[in-house]
């Protein structure tokens, strides 16, 4: 179906219908906007191999400002990214490094919640390091627009619990933050994605593509915050 507005923006219009995708007060709980770009110095390239240092990083984050999450992401160039040979080697060609999606890290156990009711698409254990680990993908039908929401670095007994068909009323519990060994080995976190068109993916979408091919990829990943709405929160 064709239509006259693009996603981010029909979903700018409809921010009234999302729920909260983690618990969060926006009177008493704040939000920490962390960079994974190279302008972020603080990481060296020794806290970027060891998972544990990288996790000590983002809660010294936290604790410093106070905030329950660390966010952002989007449309961010990461040179994180060179930590796993999953995203492509700068020496064999153009790595990925644009991100696609929206994190939210914060403790292992963190309950995410569906934003708007939708079908269990498809789900999957992304078990490369570096990878989504545990996945799950949300179909949605909303005023007659198809789109989908992808929720990675999950934890596996998420998975357990899931099956394809299913229905999520908006606000019910998706998943839950994983722990490394089963979130693709990084500190705790989500990554949130919104998807026009899923194409054949099925568990599984990419969440990071090549800088010079991003006008494709974001046009078919708008913005997540149109449905999260937590980027007004951050220090």
């Amino acid at each position: 179906m064709l239509h006259d507005t693009s996603l981010s923006e029909w979903l700018l219009w409809r921010q009234s219908q999302f729920y909260p995708i983690v618990p969060f007060d926006a009177a008493t709980d704040h939000l920490c906007w962390l960079d994974f770009t190279a302008a972020n110095t603080e990481l060296t390239d020794e806290m970027l191999a060891d998972t544990e240092l990288f996790g000590q990083w983002v809660t010294a984050q936290l604790a410093r400002t106070g905030a329950r999450y660390g966010y952002g992401g989007y449309n961010e160039h990461r040179t994180v990214y060179s930590r796993s040979s999953h995203f492509g080697d700068a020496a064999a060609g153009e790595p990925r490094r644009l991100h696609l999606g929206m994190d939210i890290w914060g403790a292992a156990g963190t309950p995410v919640m569906a934003p708007l009711g939708g079908m269990v698409h498809s789900f999957a254990f992304n078990n490369r390091s570096g990878d989504y680990g545990a996945t799950i993908i949300l179909s949605h039908q909303l005023d007659g627009r198809q789109l989908y929401t992808l929720y990675g670095h999950l934890s596996l007994a998420d998975l357990q619990r899931c099956k394809e068909g299913d229905y999520l009323v908006a606000g019910q519990v998706v998943g839950h933050l994983g722990q490394p060994h089963e979130n693709g080995n990084w500190p705790p976190h989500l990554h949130f994605q919104v998807i026009e068109d899923l194409g054949l993916y099925e568990g599984d979408y990419p969440g990071v593509c090549r800088y010079s091919e991003r006008q494709r990829w974001l046009a078919n990943s708008p913005d997540p915050d149109a449905i999260l709405q937590l980027g007004r929160y951050c220090r």
